[in-house]
């Protein structure tokens, strides 16, 4: 891997950890870096976090590394401290900075892959494997589209409720490179004329959108908000935007709550929205022929959630 590259190619920032270089070193990401034999090429074998950086300072770190540290521990990939993963993030961020400016909103996506079969890159378990660290502006097509009525379709996911307790092969709750059938809900979706998807289980629960978490929401005859969420143990990913909403609308006195959440549950809703860590959150106008009211006071109140929390 290269250590330094050409200015002008600064659009994406790579930061490769291993043994040697604990704490990053970096290297273009427009160029060739992994082993074709990596097992994160040849099988998806590997898992990854994205959070938004903001003026340099990367929001809810803490809790990605956590959720991070979770799907190791499901799929039994080694991984680096947690040490490593924020020098790696700050050395990307300072190469921008040192190579003309730091953008006002990144993209930072961390990963790990279960390395080369056979072959563990280090003698030390915590740098077996292959990782690194990629560091993208954000662009302003997403920039624009927080915040903006959507609609998505419902799709089945392919399993029932029961299969994270029945299935833990299956690695539900983890975030894993294997995004294939992810991109092909989407695809799947705007060929339909819809946004985005959410996924429900065969036997009629709600679980998650390819790349968010949902939100229910309600507001009373005297002006009480109440969120509601599937709760992970129907075996989908933690949402670490939605519980960083769910704390701040605490605090501001809202009612939240988790459980399973039915397909009738999320027609009956009044409001409805997507939420991810650099889409922040989208309101649903629409699920497939069904009208959903849109809220912008909401919305808006869940963006500044998220600002106010960092």
């Amino acid at each position: 891997m290269a250590e330094r590259f050409d200015e002008d190619a600064l659009h994406a920032v790579g930061v490769r950890i291993d043994a040697e270089h604990p704490e990053g070193i970096i290297f273009d990401p427009h160029q060739p870096q992994l082993r074709v034999t990596d097992l994160s090429a040849v099988r998806g074998d590997g898992i990854f976090e994205t959070m938004l950086a903001v003026q340099g300072h990367v929001r809810k770190f803490s809790a990605h590394l956590e959720r991070l540290q979770r799907s190791a521990a499901i799929t039994d990939i080694a991984i680096p401290p947690h040490a490593s993963w924020r020098a790696a993030v700050e050395l990307g961020l300072e190469e921008f900075r040192t190579r003309g400016g730091l953008p006002d909103e990144l993209a930072v996506r961390i990963t790990a892959s279960r390395g080369v079969d056979g072959e563990p890159a280090s003698d030390d378990p915590a740098y077996s494997g292959t990782y690194w660290a990629l560091l993208t502006p954000v662009s302003e097509k997403v920039k624009k589209s927080r915040g903006r009525p959507i609609s998505v379709t419902l799709l089945d996911r392919g399993y029932d409720s029961t299969a994270s307790e029945r299935a833990p092969w299956l690695l539900l709750g983890a975030k894993t490179l294997s995004y294939a059938v992810n991109m092909a809900a989407l695809r799947w979706a705007v060929a339909h004329g819809h946004d985005d998807v959410i996924f429900t289980t065969s036997d009629g629960y709600v679980l998650e959108g390819p790349v968010s978490s949902i939100l229910l929401g309600h507001r009373t005859s005297d002006g009480q908000v109440q969120l509601m969420t599937p709760s992970a143990e129907a075996g989908i990913l933690p949402g670490t935007t939605q519980a960083t909403i769910f704390r701040a609308a605490e605090q501001a006195g809202w009612k939240t709550s988790a459980g399973p959440v039915t397909i009738a549950d999320l027609h009956a809703a009044q409001f409805l929205w997507l939420t991810g860590s650099v889409k922040l959150v989208s309101p649903i106008g629409r699920i497939d022929d069904h009208e959903v009211a849109v809220d912008a006071e909401l919305t808006s109140a869940l963006l500044e959630f998220l600002t106010q929390s960092g």
